[in-house]
């Protein structure tokens, strides 16, 4: 269903933009067009006065934080380099903002993130990010249990594969949350509470 309007307790929620990941080869949407979406969401929501939660994922110095599961594919936490959890400087970060890491793909498991929202009465959240089968999806996910209704810029997303993001967002996604654009989530904006 097309976003055409946000309710008036909306959060945006950005994950994992930041400078380890979006040198990583992006598809279907290049990085550079996932930093500008997700900056001017994070703009707007600012100016709204609604919150901004920005998340990063971190394994700690020496990578012990990162999930080691018994798995078909493994799971090799990315090299580590002082810059990797260091978030995109185009967004902007704002004294205001939510900082939130995670050590996982999902933002919920772990973190203050699900308190943060409760506290605030938060109960819409619209997510960018990468990835979009992994970090989005998995959080997207974690949301719809918690019972928050959720958005999914899909032009702010991008994943490793463009039949990765296709299938999270043509059919899983849209079975918890509304996928539409950045522009329509900022015209819902525009057009003020439901």
């Amino acid at each position: 269903m097309p976003v055409q309007e946000l309710g008036p307790k909306a959060a945006l929620v950005v994950l994992d933009v930041q400078q380890g990941i979006l040198g990583l080869p992006l598809q279907p949407h290049p990085a550079a067009q996932v930093v500008d979406n997700s900056a001017r969401l994070a703009h707007a929501f600012r100016a709204a006065g609604l919150p901004v939660v920005l998340v990063n994922v971190a394994h700690g110095p020496d990578g012990g934080a990162a999930l080691q599961p018994r798995a078909d594919v493994p799971h090799n936490p990315p090299a580590l380099h002082p810059e990797f959890s260091e978030l995109a400087p185009e967004l902007a970060a704002h004294p205001d903002d939510l900082l939130i890491t995670k050590r996982q793909w999902g933002a919920f498991t772990g973190t203050e993130l699900d308190i943060q929202m409760r506290r605030r009465g938060i109960d819409e959240l619209v997510l960018t990010g990468v990835a979009t089968n992994l970090a989005v999806e998995s959080t997207a996910r974690f949301a719809y249990e918690h019972g928050y209704h959720v958005i999914v810029a899909e032009d702010a997303t991008s994943t490793f594969s463009a039949e990765h993001q296709e299938f999270a967002t043509k059919k899983i996604l849209p079975m918890i949350a509304r996928v539409d654009t950045t522009d329509a989530v900022l015209t819902a904006l525009k057009s003020g509470p439901r």
